[in-house]
């Protein structure tokens, strides 16, 4: 039984984050719309929510900080309070303390009482006298047959409450107990249980509540504040709700039950009994806050909540699945078997289907991590006296979990420079002829097999001059380098580089941007820095969609193999010596007009020189242009499952990783963006354009006949050897 209370507690903390993630969402729009109810009744929900299913599960202090807060937007919900600055200012720190709670409930860290207490004290100082209300029942005590505490001020009236819990209300974890002390606390309330639907001692299910309970409550509440008290329960129990008569105040036993013999027909009959309730002022009926519950009948449940980690799982079981796929096409290929080739075309169907399927599992819309950033952009404007707006959309574009867990770093920081150093005081966008308040805008949008995520803000822009100059003082660049607009803004990036005079609490010491590209290149993304000064700023995040699983071609040179990704891959064209003579040696190809540079996989890796009378260009799109890259043999589309390669190996950044071929031969997967990078950045080091040479990290790069990619070398020849892509 401690094993089943423990679980229904830590599936209600994960749920508590989630519905404190849409509070604190609700919050933030309330504080633009002060007059919108709708606002208002979802937070009410949502904190109702919190404290009763807290207090079902023993969560006594953070239902009773709750209920404070709770009682307050009750006050607005009626009328009597109106929504300010600081009744939202003190709902979001209240929500901080909320979260803190729930860490310390889950062993990580510790509440801040003194701050819990000063926050109460305010709201309380804001409701005033109206918050007045009865004192709550300690936990531990016991239910009171007869009396209760005195009734709010206001016109009192008597209630009929008839609670018959059903089968299954117990299972989702629910106390009946609990609800009813809850219910006293509404005023005066008389109670009386029946007991009559008790059947004999050996029929007896433990988990089961066969008691109901006939009650008259005499308070000022309104129907709904009743309703609200069983509204977790109500889609498994009986409920009836109505004014008591006179004859009624003497509280009448209801009937007995009639006893059925017939179990299966008693729960069949409970299932399907709806509860007896005034549709024209009865809640929303909603699932239990804690998630589905596993009686739960596959008709019924709509979803089930599956830890993140048997989900990774899933998709590393199906990524080995896909390996020994492979491995079986390369046997009925080789061994020529018509039998063992259908077989295994009906296994590589299947497999692909369960690939897509596990894949889509995991997907994720990412307005969960959007919505975060309302309480930073919120918090920050109030710190930085700046009046901000922030405007969301595509919030429903799905991204693989494990991509959308790595974002919230680099979009924080994004979100932290557009406020400190993008953005202009309010005097100042007047002065500039701008709207007082700043818009920043985060976007997410598809793009083929990537997720292109944006953002941009209506600031002051960046300054390319300053930058450069900044980066001048700083040694990165020569003081003659001729850059680019892209390779100044792509400077920002480097670590330690800040153009801020001071540093503040917001930003100023050169962390954020390069925080950013780690993450996002650690993702197998790129970043693009768009900007025009007195205008704006946008960064577009260009990432994949999944880090497990990719569709890929397979291409040989020489004895290595490697996989291009096929989302960047356009076509794929013929190389022959008689086009290399036509462009005179260049590494350029005349593609129906258009002159595309390429890059000679052999020559790049310092593999064995050996010219073919006829090679393959693969033609690829980056975010520097269309290019090529030269390889011997083009064998066909593959499914990539993406193995890291390691610790030994974790300075080659040219390639996302490896992946296991059927034969037991590992391919090295190639990042066409970072591969044109480095190669652009080592033309410019040959021909000392830049002076002393940086790289994005601020590194020197070495010259061409220095092999800057020894490390990448190393590794193809260990995998031409066939060793593994390490630990």
């Amino acid at each position: 039984m401690t094993l089943t209370i423990d679980k229904y507690k830590q599936a209600f903390q994960e749920e508590a984050r989630e519905i404190l993630v849409e509070l604190e969402s609700s919050l933030l729009e309330l504080n633009e719309n002060r007059g919108d109810k709708e606002l208002v009744a979802r937070a009410f929900r949502a904190l109702h929510t919190i404290k009763g299913s807290g207090a079902m599960f023993g969560f006594d202090e953070l239902a009773a900080f709750t209920h404070k807060l709770e009682n307050a937007f009750d006050e607005v919900r009626n009328g009597r309070l109106s929504i300010t600055s600081e009744l939202v200012d003190l709902s979001l720190a209240a929500l901080d303390q909320i979260r803190a709670m729930l860490e310390e409930s889950a062993g990580r860290g510790a509440t801040n009482r003194v701050v819990s207490a000063e926050i109460l004290a305010k709201v309380l100082r804001l409701t005033g006298e109206r918050e007045n209300r009865p004192a709550e029942a300690p936990p531990s005590a016991p239910l009171a047959p007869a009396t209760g505490p005195a009734v709010a001020s206001g016109t009192t009236r008597d209630w009929l409450v008839r609670f018959s819990p059903g089968p299954d209300l117990m299972r989702s974890g629910a106390n009946p107990l609990l609800l009813l002390r809850e219910l006293k606390q509404l005023g005066s309330l008389r109670v009386h249980a029946s007991m009559a639907a008790i059947p004999p001692l050996g029929e007896l299910d433990p988990e089961r509540c066969y008691v109901a309970w006939d009650m008259v409550l005499t308070t000022a509440a309104a129907r709904d504040a009743i309703s609200d008290v069983f509204i977790f329960v109500a889609d498994s129990c009986e409920l009836t709700i109505e004014p008591a008569s006179e004859a009624s105040l003497e509280v009448q036993v209801s009937p007995p039950l009639e006893k059925k013999t017939d179990r299966a027909s008693e729960r069949a009959s409970s299932a399907a009994a709806s509860p007896v309730v005034d549709e024209s002022n009865a809640p929303e009926k909603k699932p239990p806050p804690w998630g589905r519950r596993a009686s739960d009948t596959p008709d019924n449940a709509t979803s089930i909540r599956v830890p993140a980690a048997k989900l990774d799982q899933l998709v590393n079981l199906v990524g080995e699945l896909v390996t020994v796929q492979a491995r079986l096409l390369e046997v009925a290929t080789r061994r020529e078997d018509p039998e063992v080739s259908a077989v295994s075309e009906e296994i590589e169907r299947l497999t692909t289907t369960l690939r897509e399927t596990s894949i889509s599992i995991r997907m994720l819309p990412i307005r969960g991590t959007f919505e975060r950033f309302r309480r930073l952009v919120h918090d920050l404007a109030r710190d930085l006296h700046k009046e901000v707006e922030l405007t969301i959309e595509g919030a429903d574009t799905e991204l693989d979990k494990s991509v959308i867990d790595e974002l919230s770093d680099p979009l924080m920081h994004l979100i932290r420079n557009s406020m400190d150093h993008g953005i202009e005081p309010p005097e100042a966008r007047l002065a500039g002829k701008k709207r007082s308040a700043a818009t920043i805008h985060l976007s997410a949008r598809h793009s083929g097999a990537s997720v292109l995520i944006c953002v941009a803000d209506d600031g002051g822009g960046i300054d390319a001059a300053a930058v450069r100059e900044r980066a001048i003082e700083k040694g990165l660049v020569a003081a003659d380098a001729q850059l680019t607009e892209a390779e100044i803004f792509a400077l920002i990036m480097a670590p330690g580089f800040s153009t801020a005079k001071q540093i503040t609490d917001v930003s100023g010491r050169g962390v954020g941007m390069d925080v950013v590209r780690r993450k996002v290149e650690a993702l197998r993304g790129t970043i693009d820095i768009a900007s025009q000064l007195c205008t704006g700023t946008s960064v577009t995040l260009r990432l994949p969609l999944t880090l497990a699983i990719i569709d890929g071609l397979l291409v040989r040179v020489g004895q290595a193999y490697f996989v291009l990704p096929l989302a960047s891959t356009l076509e794929c064209i013929e190389l022959t010596q008689q086009d290399i003579e036509q462009a005179n040696g260049k590494h350029v190809a005349n593609v129906r007009g258009e002159i595309i540079p390429y890059i000679r996989l052999r020559e790049y890796f310092n593999l064995p020189i050996e010219r073919l009378e006829r090679e393959q260009i693969m033609v690829a799109e980056t975010e520097e242009g269309r290019y090529g890259f030269v390889v011997d043999q083009v064998l066909g589309d593959h499914q990539t499952v993406i193995k890291n390669l390691g610790r030994f190996y974790r300075h080659v950044d040219l390639v996302s990783g490896a992946t296991i071929l059927g034969n037991g031969t590992v391919a090295l997967i190639i990042d066409p963006q970072r591969l044109v990078r480095d190669a652009l950045q080592t033309l410019a080091v040959g021909k000392r354009r830049l002076g002393k040479p940086a790289d994005a990290r601020g590194e020197a790069r070495a010259p061409v006949a220095s092999a800057p990619n020894a490390g990448a070398v190393v590794l193809l020849e260990s995998a031409a050897a066939g060793g593994a892509a390490g630990p």
